[in-house]
C-alpha cells in the first residue's frame, strides 16, 4: 500500500513539471502565465512562442500522462483503481503544479496521455469527435470539453470497468472546473478561436 502512495505522488509530481513554463522562461526568459491568456498549456504555448514549441509542450504533456499511468500500472498489483489515480494525479500536478506556486495549466493534453493509456479506443473515438469540432469552430477550449464529455460515454457503450469510468468521469469534471471560463465566453461569443492570437487588455493578450 505504502508503494501506492508513493507511486501517486510521485506521478502528482511528474505533473508539476510545467513544460510550457520551462520553455518560455528557456527561449524568451518569460513568464508565459504573463502572456496571452494566462494559460500554462500547449495552446497559450502556441500563442506566445509559436508553433514549434507548442507541438514540443503539447508531446511532453501528453508523455507525462502515459507515464503516469504505467507507473500506476508497475505498482497495482492488479488493483485497477492504482493506474487511474496516478492519472488523475499528474493532471492535479499540472494544474496545480507544486514547484510553479500552483498555477498551471488546464490539463487537457496530460488528460489525453492518461485517457489514451487506459482507455484508447474510447478515447480515440471522442477525439475524433473533437478534433472535427475543432476544425469547423476553431474553438480549442470546446474540442477539449468535448473531447472530456463524450469519452465517459465510450466507456459506458463499450463496458469497460468501473474505475476506468470514474476516472474519466473525475478527468471531465476537472476539465470542465477549468474551463469555466472559457465555456461562459463561448456562450456569449467572445471566445477566442485558434489563430487569432487572442484579444489585448492591459498590455496582455487575454483569452
Amino acid at each position: 500500500m505504502i508503494l501506492k502512495i508513493v507511486a501517486i505522488i510521485v506521478c502528482y509530481l511528474l505533473g508539476s513539471v510545467s513544460f510550457s513554463v520551462l520553455l518560455a522562461k528557456l527561449l524568451k526568459g518569460i513568464d508565459i502565465r504573463q502572456h496571452g491568456s494566462g494559460n500554462a498549456g500547449a495552446t497559450n504555448t502556441l500563442r506566445v512562442l509559436g508553433t514549434g514549441p507548442a507541438i514540443l509542450v503539447l508531446a511532453l504533456d501528453v508523455i507525462k500522462g502515459i507515464a503516469a499511468v504505467w507507473i500506476g500500472f508497475w505498482v497495482s498489483d492488479g488493483n485497477e483503481w492504482i493506474p487511474g489515480l496516478c492519472g488523475i494525479a499528474a493532471i492535479v500536478g499540472h494544474n496545480w503544479p507544486l514547484y510553479f506556486r500552483f498555477r498551471g495549466g488546464k490539463g487537457i493534453a496530460t488528460a489525453i496521455g492518461v485517457l489514451a493509456s487506459l482507455c484508447f479506443l474510447p478515447a480515440l473515438y471522442a477525439g475524433i469527435i473533437a478534433i472535427l469540432s475543432i476544425v469547423f469552430t476553431r474553438y480549442v477550449s470546446l474540442g477539449s470539453l468535448i473531447f472530456v464529455f463524450l469519452t465517459p460515454l465510450f466507456l459506458i457503450f463499450m463496458g469497460y470497468a468501473w474505475p476506468v469510468f470514474w476516472t474519466s468521469l473525475i478527468i471531465g469534471v476537472f476539465a470542465f472546473w477549468r474551463h469555466r471560463s472559457n465555456i461562459i465566453k463561448i456562450l456569449q461569443g467572445r471566445e477566442n478561436k485558434l489563430g487569432s492570437g487572442g484579444s489585448k487588455k492591459g498590455g496582455k493578450r487575454v483569452v
